[in-house]
This record gives C-alpha cells, sequence and structure tokens, in this order.
C-alpha cells in the first residue's frame, strides 16, 4: 500500500535531521553515565572543555526532558529517565503536502514504535535492534539515553571556547560523529568540507546543566540552512514508562526493517 510505503519512507528518513525541512527540501545503558572525552584542538580552552563535557556527563545520571528541532520540518520530543534506561518519544516530519508522526517507547531493551500506516489504534510494535544496523533511530534507542547524542556529538569538538557566562561556543567535526545527533553519514558527506567545520553554541542552565546545545549546519543543494537545535528541561523529573500489555503488541513485519535498511 502506498500509505504503508510512505510511512516507513519517513520513519526511515525521521532522523535524517537536516534533509527534514519545512519545504521537504530532512541513552547510553542505564547502568553507566556517559564516557564524555573531547578532543579539543590547540585552539580550544581546555576549562570550557571540561565544563561542556561534565555537563553531558550528567545526563545519564538523572531524568529530562529533551526537544530537537531543525527548521519546521522536523520536531522530536523525549522524557528519558535515564537511571532507568526508559522513555517515551514523538518524532514529526513534515514535507510538502506530508506530516507524519512515529511513537516510541523505550522500556530497558525492547523499543516500541507506533507508525502511521504500520500499527493500528493503540497497538504497538515491537522492534528488534538486533536486525536493524549501526545507526538506525527512530526516536529512542535502547542503550542511548539521549536522542540527539550530544555527550557522544561534543567528542568531535575541534575548538571551543567559552563566549560568556554558562555559554560556550566552538566546531565540531561531523564527520568524527556520524549518524550522531540524528545527522546521518550522506548528509555529513554531502557536506564537503564543510562538515569538519561546523559551528556550535551551547549554553548551560545555573546547575551547570546542558540547556541548549545549537548546531549551524551548512547549506546544502542552494537550499537555505537550518539550524539543528536540542533543548534540555525539566531535570529531575518523572517519567513514567510502562511496558505494553502483551495484547497491544505486535511484532514489526519484514518490511519496517527493510525500510530501515535492516534485514
Amino acid at each position: 500500500m502506498r500509505t504503508t510505503r510512505l510511512a516507513l519512507t519517513v520513519a526511515t528518513a525521521a532522523f535524517a535531521v537536516a534533509g527534514c525541512t519545512a519545504n521537504g527540501t530532512s541513552a547510553t545503558s542505564a547502568s553507566s553515565a556517559p564516557s564524555v572525552s573531547a578532543a579539543p584542538s590547540t585552539s580550544a580552552d581546555p576549562a570550557a572543555v571540561q565544563a561542556l563535557s561534565g555537563a553531558a556527563a550528567t545526563l545519564g545520571n538523572s531524568s529530562f526532558k529533551m526537544t530537537m528541532t531543525n527548521g519546521s520540518g522536523f520536531q522530536l520530543t523525549a522524557n528519558i529517565d535515564a537511571p532507568h534506561g526508559n522513555g517515551n518519544a514523538e518524532v514529526t516530519a513534515k514535507g510538502t503536502n506530508t506530516a507524519l508522526t512515529v511513537k516510541t517507547l523505550l522500556f530497558g531493551q525492547d523499543l516500541y514504535a507506533q507508525i502511521p500506516g504500520i500499527t493500528q489504534g493503540d497497538t504497538w510494535t515491537h522492534v528488534d535492534m538486533a536486525r536493524l544496523p549501526d545507526g538506525a533511530n527512530i526516536g529512542l534507542k535502547p542503550g542511548q539515553i539521549d536522542p540527539a547524542n550530544t555527550a557522544e556529538l561534543l567528542k568531535s569538538t575541534t575548538d571551543v571556547t567559552m563566549a560568556g557566562e554558562g555559554s560556550y561556543a566552538g566546531t565540531l567535526d561531523l564527520t568524527k560523529a556520524a549518524g550522531v545527533a540524528g545527522i546521518s553519514k550522506v548528509t555529513v558527506d554531502g557536506y564537503g568540507a564543510q562538515a569538519q567545520k561546523v559551528p556550535f553554541e551551547a549554553t548551560l542552565d545555573p546547575q551547570d546543566r546542558l540547556d541548549t546545545l545549537t548546531l549551524r549546519l551548512p547549506a546544502v543543494d542552494n537550499r537555505e540552512a537550518q539550524p539543528l537545535v536540542v533543548k534540555y528541561s525539566d531535570y529531575g523529573q518523572t517519567v513514567t514508562v510502562e511496558k505494553p500489555p502483551a495484547g497491544q503488541v505486535v511484532e514489526a513485519p519484514d518490511n519496517v526493517y527493510q525500510a530501515l535498511g535492516g534485514k
């Protein structure tokens, strides 16, 4: 069915953030905090690197809400209970005459999804991540507490300095972080040499936790570039996640895995 194929296409592309614009032109494990070790160049401020690395590491020790946007064509909202490895997320992708929402529910190592054209009513599709390739992601992922994977992204820092109280700026080498923050390797390759020097800004809240992260992504194919903005909030919130009843769960059909590049 065309609707099913369209839904699968959107699910496949939902995390190809840089290609999801308004005009249709795009949790580490619960048992440990993220391992963060930015690799600064000689122009980096060690204190700034340490501040950002420490802020990213705290994501593994708390619950939080995060929102990631790329223009008006892509939005992901997630509520994460990092210590327990649970969470829920909603990804909305918009294109020309198209708007689809994919919901995901993470309960330990089990991932469930509601994909238009695939799941019906209040049922959930259980997704076996072992059948998907590395980097595949439709909102949440077992073993990754943060949908944007900011801790891993900051490892690609090429320089970073303090821009003000609780504010930092620098550049990232996305060729070292393809698949992070939903930016696929195909997209990164399309940036060419610009991918090695992507400007970013980050702010911390008064408790030195991540507040916002903004990536100034390069323009591609003469399309207006849209910044990728990740917002963190509601640290310590109560996140209630329950495994769906067995009667509301079906195993993902083969075409879901095939559409996501798996088998």
